[in-house]
Formats: C-alpha cells, sequence, structure tokens
C-alpha cells in the first residue's frame, strides 16, 4: 500500500531515501535533504527488526477496522524509525516495556474487486532466542494459526 514497502525481495522490506550527504533517511521521495539541504539521494533498505520507542492504544478508527490496536513508533536496527501498527499481541499496555523488541510483518489489508490483494506492513514481537537478555515476556503474545 505504500511505495516503500518492497515485496519482491526474499523477504518482505523496507527501503527509505537516504541522504548521500549526511545520511537523514525519508520514505517519501524528496526534492532536498530537511537535515543539510542535499539533493542526492540513494535507497537504503533498513532492518526488519527494533524496538518500540513510544506507543498509544487506538480505540476509534475507520469502519471495518478493529479496534482497540497498539500504534507504535518503532526505532529501527541500524537507523531509521517509523510509525505502525502492532499485531499479534494482547491491546494490554502491560506488555509493552521499553525497548520492547518487534519485526516487520506484513498482512491483507483488503482485497478488490478482481482479487488483487492490498499488502500492508505492521510489526509483531520478536521473540526470545532463548536466552534471558531482556527479551519481551511473550504473554499474552498471540501466536499465528
Amino acid at each position: 500500500m505504500v511505495d516503500y514497502l518492497v515485496l519482491d525481495a526474499e523477504v518482505p522490506t523496507l527501503v527509505a531515501h537516504e541522504c548521500a550527504s549526511c545520511q537523514a533517511l525519508y520514505f517519501e521521495r524528496r526534492n532536498a535533504c530537511a537535515h543539510c539541504g542535499a539533493d542526492d539521494f540513494a535507497p537504503r533498505r533498513l532492518a526488519r527488526t527494533g524496538v518500540v520507542t513510544s506507543f498509544t492504544i487506538v480505540h476509534r478508527s475507520a469502519p471495518g477496522v478493529e479496534v482497540p490496536f497498539f500504534s507504535v513508533v518503532v526505532a529501527l536496527d541500524g537507523g531509521g524509525s517509523v510509525k505502525a501498527t502492532l499485531r499479534e499481541i494482547d491491546v494490554n499496555p502491560e506488555l509493552i516495556t521499553p525497548h520492547f523488541p518487534v519485526e516487520l510483518t506484513t498482512f491483507v489489508a483488503g482485497v478488490d474487486s478482481e482479487g488483487d490483494q492490498a499488502v500492508a506492513f505492521a510489526f509483531r514481537p520478536r521473540m526470545a532466542s532463548g536466552s534471558d537478555d531482556g527479551a519481551p515476556n511473550t504473554e499474552g503474545v498471540m501466536t499465528s494459526a
């Protein structure tokens, strides 16, 4: 649904425009960098993982959108940040801790009259790797069916 979500890669990826001068990142096309004024940009694939830096619980939305849900800001590993929905988790603010680790996921947001799917991105909790390294408590995390 957005041009910075690249689905033709081996795994879905977010791609930003990176300023060649100061490395500022932008999702939408720019004529000039808002940070340094340079006008040279190159595409940069961003990490699929990061941490939640802030969140809110949305209780009112457009018709057909199930509420409540988490709306989050994610600081991506290696640079960049993005606002998205947090899925596959119970909507309970006690489950989100500072620097809650997440990973990129995609989902079908809709299907048109010709059967073409609109694919959107969100984030989901990143599962612990078996160590006690500050990984999230997965109680309340929903598993995919």
